[in-house]
């Protein structure tokens, strides 16, 4: 082990206790095993289910077209031991002890892997019809309610909200997504690039509500503050996430404004033999020279590497990935890759009206993020170029036709 261990054998009686069974947690657990740690490995879920993929809840799961997302995992084969549907309430770092419902759990390293958890909207709980998209819960008790086809409000043209109101369109549902922005995807991306995605939800035949914020949630209508009523036999609420960190209050380990986990760029936290991994931790970056907070998919994927190498092994890893995600809406598959918060130039790759286009963003001649609309080939070439860190020729760029990786600029001589 490292030195995060202050000396502990590898085969240590309590081992590594990683708290969350999601991605993060579940793939944390897989790496110790390849990068050759023999300890024991407890991986806790607060869910009883199987260990699963979230991503697939607000598709094939949802419209019924699988009963859940369960990783392939052989979980007894790895020597990887599984408390499911256990809570943990809090943790003792000097102690290295854990509290939970079914009393204290010592470790000798610590993962903290507990995601994200979605924001509820104020006054809407327990309120008949309205509903969450989060765990396979979630989906299994939506699934029944696309299935009639029934008039469903969305509060929120997230990332999420798309995806729901897309396949709620598919199941043959009237929709209304209500968002409290201007635009979808408010926060996320520019104005100037959300407002074509505005387009796509007429188009797939669901009315979207921009400017406008929820008053109350009765049982069968959503009230706006406008005094307009919407008939709704559902809501989903998807109006963003935050670090499921409330269960660390008074431990000392220090989190960040968002109520993340803060940790160093090889993933520790401020106590010792603790690491933090996912959506609930965010990392310093070289690459973009900020504080990053993903909550996306392949950051949970890339980050449980780094903390295994870093306990198993005694040079430090350092995480500093091109953060990357996807989405499925409204027929399309858009992909986004890297940072574009300090970008000083966007360029354009195609018409924002076309079927497939692509958006740039640089720092002097860097790229630095990448928004590709039906065009896999422009996402894949610009995060290797965002990862090399070489120049391009923004006028090249701006060529549709001309592929991504043609715009690096020639060394001179």
């Amino acid at each position: 082990m490292s030195e995060q261990t202050q000396g502990r054998s590898p085969a240590a009686r309590h081992g590594v206790v990683i708290v969350g069974a999601g991605m993060a947690g579940v793939q944390t657990a897989v790496a110790l095993r390849e990068q050759g740690f023999t300890g024991s490995v407890t991986l806790v879920g607060a869910e009883p289910h199987q260990p699963y993929d979230r991503p697939p809840l607000s598709k094939a799961v949802l419209l019924g077209k699988a009963e859940d997302s369960a990783f392939d995992v052989d979980f007894e084969a790895l020597g990887v031991e599984l408390r499911l549907g256990l809570e943990v309430t809090g943790v003792h770092p000097l102690r290295h002890e854990l509290d939970t419902a079914d009393g204290p759990l010592p470790y000798d390293v610590l993962v903290i892997a507990t995601g994200a958890e979605p924001i509820r909207l104020p006054g809407a709980e327990g309120v008949p019809g309205v509903h969450l998209l989060r765990t396979l819960d979630d989906a299994e008790r939506l699934r029944p309610v696309l299935a009639r086809r029934h008039d469903i409000v969305v509060v929120g043209a997230g990332w999420i909200g798309a995806e729901f109101a897309t396949a709620a369109r598919e199941a043959g549902c009237a929709v209304t997504v209500v968002e409290a922005a201007d635009l979808p995807l408010a926060g996320a991306l520019p104005a100037e690039v959300a407002a074509p995605m505005a387009d796509w939800y007429a188009q797939s035949g669901v009315t979207l509500r921009t400017g406008a914020r929820v008053e109350r949630v009765e049982e069968g209508s959503v009230v706006l503050d406008d005094g307009s009523r919407l008939p709704a036999d559902a809501v989903v609420v998807g109006i963003g996430a935050r670090p499921a960190t409330s269960w660390l209050a008074g431990s000392g380990i220090e989190l960040g404004e968002h109520g993340e986990v803060v940790a160093d760029a090889s993933l520790r936290t401020s106590a010792p033999d603790v690491h933090a991994v996912g959506d609930c931790a965010s990392f310093p970056s070289a690459r973009y020279g900020r504080r990053l907070l993903v909550h996306h998919w392949d950051n949970a994927l890339q980050g449980p590497r780094t903390v295994a190498a870093n306990i198993v092994g005694e040079v430090p890893a350092v995480h500093d990935p091109v953060p990357y995600f996807w989405s499925e809406q409204f027929g399309r598959f858009v992909q986004y890759a890297g940072d574009h918060a300090r970008a000083d130039t966007l360029v354009w790759r195609g018409a924002p009206e076309a079927p497939a286009w692509s958006v740039c963003w640089l720092r002097g001649d860097r790229l630095t993020a990448i928004l590709a609309v039906g065009r896999p080939r422009d996402l894949a070439q610009g995060r290797r170029l965002i990862e090399s860190g070489e120049g391009v020729d923004a006028a090249l760029l701006a060529d549709p036709a001309l592929p991504l990786k043609k715009a690096v600029l020639q060394a001179p001589g």
